[in-house]
């Protein structure tokens, strides 16, 4: 079985690529649990923990836990920049308690009490628009502008964007909302609700050992993304400037629909072409019958006849770091399933995070490329996307975004 071990410091997991599923990593921060879980018992699942100061926020390497919550927050007209402070001081502070297994506050309604931490983490991020509202624009880093527009999407500007961003995680689905709603409370007469997304991946110790786990398409979903052992990992999820940013990462957010009902009627044979992968064990194509799903992707591999193995339209080959100069990015991502739309087709997908230094030599170029000729784009609808900037961790005794509000 698999769980998080108990007390599991980003410390000691922080330090490049081709992909699975470049719109997502359903899988884990890094493609599997299996670099951070040991072997125990299910009781142990219950009380990991996973500290939130330190050098970065909790959220961003952590492998995806069970259940996610997304919310963006708008400031109130009245708030201002010591409003600001004070509502990320209360959500630092309660955060900081609730990521130890404690009582957000006294008298709170303790909903969660019983359940154990569960490897909750709580991750901040600033959108563009906040820092004209608190009188900051001149702090304001540029690789916080606006993405471009890419073909085929369809966005709802109602669950795009935000002045505040908020991620909760957790393998207990009731410690995950639980914290949200604390939070949403503690924002009261000071920022107003935007959006709200839910999400989930496989619950540790769901399989008999560590595996990537699969997205609604049914294909492994994450085995090359980068990993904190990786050379260049800091260089490329980490920012280095400005000041208050240092060690912090900027998070593309994008709820992706899956055009299910069609892609489950394409034969299977027909699925692993536009993947570049076998749906079963997530193999690539390239790698004839004995690879596994750890061999490297061979975009040269030919077969006899002189056909390409791995498509030219196919999702692992313009996904790929060699495809797109290098450009590279940590993917952490949920599946939805939010009921059914009008017509009877199923409201589901990814709930996609790329972390990156800089979204326009990570994120950007890749989804350029993809957007213009992968095969899977036929089965995907972008409809809300968003940037946030994710400063550093807090040290304790401190709260997110401290050095920007008081440096």
């Amino acid at each position: 079985m698999s769980a998080r071990p108990t007390g599991l410091s980003r410390r000691a997991v922080i330090g490049g690529a081709g992909a699975g599923l470049a719109v997502g990593a359903a899988g884990g921060a890094w493609g599997g649990r299996a670099s951070a879980h040991a072997p125990t018992d299910r009781g142990t699942l219950g009380a990991a923990r996973v500290p939130f100061h330190g050098p970065h926020q909790g959220g961003i390497v952590e492998p995806a836990q069970a259940r996610a919550e997304w919310a963006a927050f708008d400031l109130l007209a009245s708030t201002r920049r010591d409003g600001l402070a004070a509502l990320l001081r209360g959500w630092s502070a309660a955060a900081a308690r609730m990521t130890a297994g404690e009582p957000a506050a006294e008298g709170e309604n303790q909903v969660a009490l019983d359940a154990g931490p569960s490897s909750l983490t709580v991750t901040f991020g600033f959108g563009a628009s906040l820092f004209d509202k608190v009188g900051l624009a001149d702090r304001r880093p540029e690789a916080l502008a606006a993405l471009p527009a890419f073909p085929g999407d369809a966005l709802d500007p109602a669950r795009s964007d935000g002045d505040l961003w908020v991620q909760v995680g957790a393998d207990d689905a009731l410690v995950a909302v639980h914290a949200l709603r604390v939070l949403a409370r503690l924002a009261t007469g000071l920022a107003a609700p935007r959006w709200l997304m839910s999400g989930f991946a496989r619950t540790p110790g769901a399989t008999p050992h560590p595996m990537t786990g699969r997205n609604l398409m049914g294909q492994v979903d994450g085995t090359n993304n980068p990993r904190p052992q990786d050379p260049g990992f800091a260089a490329t999820v980490f920012a280095t400037g400005p000041d208050w940013m240092d060690g912090g990462s900027y998070a593309v957010l994008r709820r992706i629909r899956m055009l299910l009902e069609g892609w489950d009627t394409l034969p299977l044979d027909k699925q692993e072409r536009i993947i570049g992968r076998r749906k079963s064990d997530g193999a690539p194509l390239s790698g004839g019958p004995d690879a596994v799903e750890r061999t490297p992707v061979d975009l040269a591999a030919t077969d006899p006849d002189g056909v390409l193995r791995i498509a030219p339209d196919a999702h692992v080959r313009l996904a790929a770091a060699d495809s797109n100069g290098g450009a590279a990015m940590l993917r952490r991502g949920f599946s939805f399933h939010d009921g059914l739309l009008a017509d009877g087709s199923p409201d589901a997908g990814l709930l996609f995070a790329a972390y990156q230094a800089d979204p326009a030599r990570g994120f950007v170029p890749v989804q350029q490329r993809l957007s213009r000729g992968d095969g899977l784009s036929r089965y995907l609808r972008h409809e809300a996307s968003a940037l946030f900037a994710v400063p550093p961790g807090a040290p304790a005794g401190g709260y997110v975004g401290q050095q920007l509000l008081e440096g």
